[in-house]
């Protein structure tokens, strides 16, 4: 099954805690601790669409008692892109919505699979760079997506670059011991 490919050449944002603003093209963390859409073990940088979307999904459901984050933006000239708020897309893949939002962390916390995991891994196997994902976050609407990347560079065809012209962003974690 070849299911079509998309690019997109713009802007993406991404809320980071503070503490890991020297680094913000890492995928290191969700690495680490898995996320929704991608495996323990599989680096992947989770972006939005907007920046109202970065701020609530970094706020985690939390958006009255605001926790302090860094706010980028990231120049994006990426392909090999999925479309995963496509329902064309999903129907081809034989995934249903409610499995994009499944509890993935409950289900991975019972030793369980998430469904999303699965997806992840057949579409990197596929060679995708990345997807365009629906927002999870409290009280998303239609226009809340978000594009999480398991493949990235510093130029095309994966390009995502932090914008930071005036070097405003700290350069290592010295601040931080």
């Amino acid at each position: 099954m070849t299911l079509p490919r998309s690019k997109l050449v713009g802007a993406v944002y991404r809320a980071h805690h503070p503490r890991w603003a020297f680094d913000p093209v890492s995928g290191e963390g969700a690495a680490h601790h898995g996320g929704r859409f991608n495996p323990v073990g599989t680096p992947a940088l989770y972006t939005a669409l907007r920046p109202e979307t970065a701020w609530a999904e970094a706020q985690q459901g939390f958006a009255f008692k605001a926790q302090p984050l860094t706010l980028c933006s990231y120049d994006v000239d990426c392909a090999d892109l999925i479309d995963l708020t496509d329902a064309a897309s999903l129907d081809a893949l034989g995934v249903a919505p409610v499995d994009l939002a499944c509890a993935w962390e409950d289900l991975a916390d019972r030793g369980q699979v998430p469904p999303t995991w699965h997806l992840a891994t057949r579409l990197i196997a596929q060679g995708a760079a990345g997807a365009i994902v629906p927002s999870f976050a409290h009280r998303a609407g239609p226009q809340d997506r978000n594009l999480v990347f398991w493949r990235w560079a510093a130029d095309p065809p994966h390009q995502v670059r932090v914008v930071d012209d005036h070097g405003r962003l700290p350069r290592d974690d010295s601040s931080w011991r």
